[in-house]
């Protein structure tokens, strides 16, 4: 199989002119202009990979510096909602989604001591304060309540009606709140020229004006929760080879969080346990890395490009930890073109059968709400791209 990258050729990135690449595949016989073609696509492809790695850190740079200015003026309108801190390296709180879509955890202050809720119980009440003549459905697999019972240590501002039904703490009225703390603190900081906040009816969405252009930012407050490793994160399956026992054990040290985007349940969240994951997964000198940054390279330059993707930066993670875990065997990483193939399959046949499980919470389709038309369309561009894989880079 030859990989081609033919719009770089045409830009001079090749080391052959047009002429002189034909010349040498008459010359030379087919297996040794697939591995020269190999190496060629890699070098091309991960040299955008460089490219973007130095427009995405300048990116987060500046939002990180305006959202540690809001989340400050923040904190200290509300106790319960802690700054962002400004970080020099890896911001735990800045997620890339997508080149200008980012999500950014707001952590919460006050609450600890958690511990899994013992009894379960109907809960019969509506936003407004009304009861409801039926039960609210029960959380789905990556959701759960939150009660402030829930915690040992528990200030009596998360008991405060504002943020509080019944003892629970409810995460459309923690966004109501800290929707409103987000608009004022734009105001106070004097940032309206360079911060506008969007129109969304459930999550904090604001729109970041950057030097690179404008990034849509998800401001999310979290319950971090780093003492325990939540029983509906049913992991690993028993008789897995990856990742390995130590790493498993060092990623459920770091707990779980919970994030208020939705009406009544929190999201549960691994993005520290899947950070630590991440930067092991070369440990045995593989090109995991390697192929993902490169997947992800395609799908927003080719494949998937926009301001809000189907498919995110996270959707391709999982792809890729679901691939580490189907092959195990470092082997099964020594190849670039082998490895970044393989991670193209599995991408197709999730986005496909439109059905991606979470890696921790196996229960739970990341993809049960996207788009089915884009899904589709996404699905066809792939499928065309595996019956003749062709390499062209904007």
């Amino acid at each position: 199989m030859v990989l081609l990258a033919k719009s770089d050729i045409k830009d001079g990135c090749s080391q052959f002119g047009n002429k002189n690449l034909n010349e040498e595949l008459r010359r030379i016989d087919q297996e040794a202009m697939k591995s020269r073609m190999e190496g060629y696509l890699e070098d091309c492809l991960l040299n955008k990979v460089d490219l973007r790695r130095q427009w995405i850190s300048q990116m987060v740079e500046e939002v990180q510096k305006v959202v540690h200015h809001l989340t400050t003026e923040i904190s200290y309108q509300d106790f319960r909602f802690q700054a962002v801190p400004y970080c020099d390296t890896y911001n735990e709180n800045i997620k890339v989604l997508a080149p200008s879509l980012f999500l950014i955890t707001v952590p919460t202050r006050g609450l600890a001591g958690y511990k899994e809720a013992r009894q379960q119980r109907w809960r019969y009440y509506s936003l407004k304060g009304a009861r409801l003549p039926r039960p609210l459905q029960d959380p789905e697999g990556l959701q759960q309540w939150l009660e402030v019972g829930q915690f040992l240590k528990s200030p009596g501002q998360w008991r405060e009606a504002d943020v509080n039904i019944e003892g629970d703490i409810v995460p459309a009225k923690v966004l109501q709140v800290f929707r409103k703390l987000v608009e004022n603190a734009i105001e106070t900081c004097r940032l309206s020229g360079r911060v506008r906040m969007l129109i969304d009816h459930l999550v904090v969405r604001v729109v970041v004006e950057t030097s690179a252009g404008q990034v849509e930012l998800q401001l999310t407050p979290s319950v971090d929760i780093p003492t325990a490793w939540s029983k509906k994160a049913q992991w690993p399956s028993c008789l897995k080879r990856w990742p390995s026992p130590e790493t498993v054990q060092c990623i459920k040290s770091f707990g779980f969080s919970l994030l208020a985007c939705s009406s009544y349940h929190w999201q549960l969240s691994f993005l520290r346990a899947e950070q630590v994951l991440l930067e092991q997964l070369d440990e045995d000198g593989g090109c995991r890395r390697k192929c993902f940054q490169a997947l992800r390279q395609m799908k927003e330059d080719v494949w998937c490009p926009g301001t809000r993707p189907v498919i995110t930066s996270y959707h391709l993670q999982t792809v890729l930890f679901w691939t580490c875990e189907k092959y195990p065997n470092p082997k099964d990483w020594q190849v670039f073109s082998r490895g970044f193939l393989r991670l193209v399959r599995k991408l197709h046949k999730c986005v496909s059968q439109h059905f991606l499980k979470h890696y921790f919470v196996r229960k739970s389709n990341l993809l049960q709400y996207a788009s089915s038309r884009e899904l589709d369309a996404l699905a066809q561009t792939l499928a065309f791209f595996l019956k003749d894989p062709q390499i062209s880079l904007p």
